[in-house]
């Protein structure tokens, strides 16, 4: 007799519950099993990229590059869901309470990390609640200004500022974005006093620059490009931590005698809490190809973004370091959007 066998025989299994417990296991193994195999099932859908922005946007962009590359690499249909509102957070708290299963991922970008600092109710954690898979990319700002404003870098620009107060608006593309904590960030380690001007969306900021109605502006390099080598606007500075490829010759803002202004817009894909660390990992895996093909890259290259295709545990550390980051700029600053 095998030890710890009493002899009795279990009997047998009914037929009707063995196919229910082998529907089970496949229903819950399936997510992480390989995704080929998930295609072949006939009762799943797509897997949907929520984003929480409106369609045609920078986040929708990398959302369907991202998706396609996905697909093609995984062959499984990915299909992107924008769910804008809430400034962002609808969208991201339908995937924080989403099933951990895979069929449910995020694209978001660093506005992300700027909730819990910019609203009283949230409804979820920005860190906690999310599995983080990747941070798709990084996109420098630039620090740019109206030619006809006397300066021709960021030392002039501070210089101007200090000695008319009050003098210089900065435009940006709406209250509490990137663009706008930007120049906070920048009034807040130059010790300057400049206005801000709020307006619904980059294209309307830009165009009154080029007006002189504002002085400066922080903008992302792909929207503003066109219109510096055009000598319409003035680029002072990259806000990067390394110099742009596409503008080999214009500073950073360390460069330029601003230590520690550091500060990028970043696009990264999330997952929720729960998620089975190897569908994680496969997804990081499949994204990472994806991002490097030559074809996505001649996409992204142009736009002045940068892919960076970290890993799992390099973003979540990431995203970590950026919510200080952000938050510690918007409580200087008192931005609020309630």
């Amino acid at each position: 007799m095998i030890p710890g066998n009493t002899g009795r025989t279990q009997p047998p299994a009914q037929p009707g519950r063995r196919r229910a417990l082998a529907t089970a296991l496949a229903a819950s193994a399936l997510p992480w099993l390989p995704w080929a195999a998930r295609a072949q099932s006939a009762s799943k859908g797509p897997v949907r990229v929520i984003v929480p922005h409106p369609p045609g946007g920078p986040a929708d962009q990398i959302a369907r590059i991202t998706a396609q590359g996905l697909q093609q690499a995984l062959g499984t249909p990915f299909l992107v869901d924008n769910r804008p509102g809430g400034g962002g957070m609808l969208g991201a708290q339908a995937v924080a309470q989403a099933r951990p299963d895979g069929e449910t991922l995020l694209v978001n970008a660093s506005v992300h990390v700027t909730y819990p600092a910019l609203f009283k109710h949230v409804g979820f954690d920005v860190i906690e609640d999310f599995a983080p898979i990747t941070q798709l990319t990084r996109v420098p700002m630039l620090l740019l200004v109206n030619p006809q404003l006397p300066v021709r870098d960021v030392r002039g620009l501070i210089a101007y500022a200090k000695a008319h107060p009050g003098a210089l608006s900065f435009g940006s593309s709406g209250n509490a974005g990137a663009a706008h904590l930007a120049g906070e960030l920048l009034k807040q380690l130059a010790g300057v006093d400049m206005v801000h001007v709020p307006y619904r969306g980059a294209a309307p900021a830009q165009t009154d620059l080029i007006g002189g109605q504002i002085q400066v502006m922080f903008d992302s390099a792909s929207s503003s490009m066109q219109q510096v080598r055009a000598g319409r606007l003035r680029a002072l500075a990259v806000t990067s931590q390394a110099r742009m490829a596409l503008l080999p010759d214009l500073p950073t803002m360390v460069e330029s005698g601003l230590p520690g202004y550091v500060l990028t817009n970043w696009y990264g894909l999330w997952a929720p809490r729960g998620t089975p660390a190897a569908a994680v990992q496969q997804l990081q895996a499949a994204t990472a190809r994806a991002l490097h093909t030559p074809e996505v890259e001649a996409q992204i290259r142009p736009t002045g973004a940068e892919v960076v295709a970290s890993t799992p545990e390099e973003f979540g550390r990431f995203v970590v370091a950026e919510k200080a980051l952000w938050a510690g700029i918007v409580l200087k600053s008192g931005a609020k959007l309630d």
